[in-house]
């Protein structure tokens, strides 16, 4: 399976990080947005921003903040375009990739060691912040939007008339009309 291309990329290198933090605000370019609504499935990504507190801890590195975006889907109900706000916090833990291993192999053997997440690994000692925005966004996306008030109506079925599984019901029953 071909992993994604992630259009939106803001490296961050974990020496770049002050021991006292970073807070970083980003928005995604306009010239991206057409390419983050194709990944993200929906019909458009008009605005996508992110905020990021970053704070070293040791080798690694904790990023804290929160994802907003505005997407147009189409409602589930009446196929109508419809706008959804997607807004989603982020709390994640970064270790040099190593440590990041070791620590899943640990879980692996004692799932009951920790209930924290394991940490993401950081790739030659940098976090990527517009993959992360983009990962959230995505996650934060309604897969079955409705418009306010919307609300799905079953097929009216005429009386007498064949209901949409009649074929279905008639493969039920035995064959000599039921009789054994």
């Amino acid at each position: 399976m071909k992993k994604a291309v992630i259009p939106w990329s803001v490296p961050v290198a974990v020496e770049d990080i002050p021991e006292a933090g970073l807070h970083l605000a980003l928005e995604a370019p306009e010239a991206l947005l057409p390419e983050l609504a194709k990944l993200a499935g929906v019909r458009e990504v008009s605005m996508l921003k992110a905020t990021f507190d970053l704070a070293r801890r040791g080798a690694g590195v904790r990023v804290v903040g929160e994802v907003r975006a505005t997407v147009g889907q189409t409602c589930v109900a009446t196929l109508e375009p419809i706008e959804n706000a997607v807004n989603e916090m982020v709390d994640l833990r970064f270790a040099p990739q190593t440590a990041a291993e070791r620590t899943e192999t640990e879980l692996e053997i004692d799932p009951v060691a920790s209930k924290e997440e394991p940490p993401e690994p950081l790739i030659n000692g940098r976090l990527d912040l517009g993959a992360i925005a983009t990962e959230f966004l995505m996650l934060g996306i309604d897969p079955y939007p409705r418009k306010p008030g919307a609300a799905f109506a079953t097929p009216k079925v005429e009386e007498g008339g064949a209901h949409p599984f009649a074929a279905l019901e008639a493969l039920k029953k035995p064959p000599g009309g039921g009789k054994s």
